[in-house]
């Protein structure tokens, strides 16, 4: 108990000056919100890529893949595709039609609005289940794309972001005039997605194999059963993941790319940051000195003092952490971006800001310790002495 007494005396004397140091705990605050402030803002990125990753997700969802190959890269021949089509668990349409459909992608140049930078994106050649596997996609204007016809049909979002396709627009593509004829919403994702017909498409680009494969189910239970299928059957080079788990994967050194950036911008912030707060800090316990030899010449011990200083910090840091996540949600949450042509919003969730919290009581544990010994080895007679 008097090790409490002596604590919450210290901390009462450290935390009463600080009016009186104004410009120090200013200094404090300020560096702690700019370093949270960037560190959220720069995490909102990857929240908000892995939320467009998963906004249309669904669990009775399968994603085929040829062995050894990313999402998209994939061979499926079509003597595999036939066995696809009596896999057992694959849900049936109203004709009575198995739920499977074969993708084909092939790169498409677009050219941004703003700033007519060209990016490379997947044109994506589907089968004509598409309506049944994807069934929150939502025309907003013209129509579905005929098959054997070179048509295109494209999220709103490809008309915010790249010149060309309006509806009419023609793209041209291996020779060829391919005619934009639809524009849909796909759920909740606001990325750029661009269907054509398979065959007309593979046949344009001299194909002869799928990339990949999907595939509903009757019952999200009943994916263990086809993966088992899948992977017992000898003529079939695939494997079988959900939906969820493939998209991670394939978005997987994305993700890494926008973590690290993240996490290496916010370091330096941070130790920017730190790096204030002690040279703050000393100057507070420096002007403190003879209230802190006044605590150690009736008995205090150094560990009170360590801990108060070490508190005071942290807790001069937390306002700046709240500040930091607040000002961050109001300028980048739902900020449009586009890293490496990958189009998605900002996101600063409550969980980002608590990470920031718990960043900015680090730095402020980090800035206050060497205070704080400080503190507690200052020599009584010559903190007496100080003016």
């Amino acid at each position: 108990m008097k090790f409490f007494r002596e604590l919450f005396a210290v901390l009462r004397v450290n935390l009463s000056s600080i009016p009186q140091r104004v410009g120090s705990a200013l200094t404090i605050l300020v560096g702690v919100t700019c370093a949270v402030g960037a560190l959220v803002s720069m995490l909102a990125m990857g929240t908000g890529a892995r939320e467009q990753q998963v906004a249309n997700i669904r669990p009775d969802r399968v994603i085929l893949t040829t062995k050894g190959t990313r999402f998209g890269q994939g061979s499926i021949t079509k003597e595999e595709a036939a066995i696809i089509l009596g896999l057992p668990g694959v849900r049936r349409n109203a004709a009575g039609a198995p739920i499977v459909m074969f993708q084909s992608m092939v790169p498409i140049e677009g050219r941004r609005r703003a700033t007519d930078k060209r990016i490379y994106f997947p044109l994506v050649g589907v089968t004509a289940t598409l309506p049944d596997l994807v069934p929150e996609m939502h025309f907003t204007a013209g129509r579905p794309f005929k098959s054997g016809l070179s048509e295109l049909v494209a999220t709103n979002a490809c008309t915010r972001q790249f010149v060309g396709f309006e509806l009419g627009d023609k793209r041209l593509l291996r020779g060829g005039d391919w005619t934009v004829v639809g524009l849909f919403d796909q759920g909740h994702g606001q990325d750029c997605v661009v269907y054509a017909d398979a065959s007309t498409l593979m046949s344009a680009f001299g194909r002869t194999t799928y990339s990949s494969a999907a595939l509903m189910l009757r019952s999200p239970g009943d994916f263990d059963a086809l993966r088992a299928a899948v992977s017992s059957d000898p003529r079939l080079r695939l494997d079988a993941r959900r939906e969820k788990e493939a998209i991670e994967e394939n978005f997987k050194p994305l993700n890494a790319i926008l973590n690290f950036v993240s996490y290496f911008v916010g370091t330096i912030m941070a130790i920017g940051a730190t790096l204030g707060a002690v040279n703050s800090l000393y100057a507070m316990v420096d002007s403190r000195q003879r209230e802190i030899a006044t605590l150690r010449a009736i008995g205090f011990k150094s560990g009170p003092v360590i801990l108060a200083v070490l508190i005071e910090s942290m807790l001069l840091a937390l306002p700046g952490a709240v500040l930091g996540s607040v000002l961050a949600w109001l300028l980048f949450n739902g900020l449009a971006a586009s890293p490496l042509g990958y189009s998605f919003e900002l996101s600063v969730t409550v969980s980002l800001a608590v990470l920031g919290i718990e960043w900015a009581l680090a730095m402020g544990l980090l800035g206050g310790l060497l205070p704080a010994l400080r503190a507690a080895r200052l020599p009584v007679v010559t903190a007496l002495r100080a003016i």
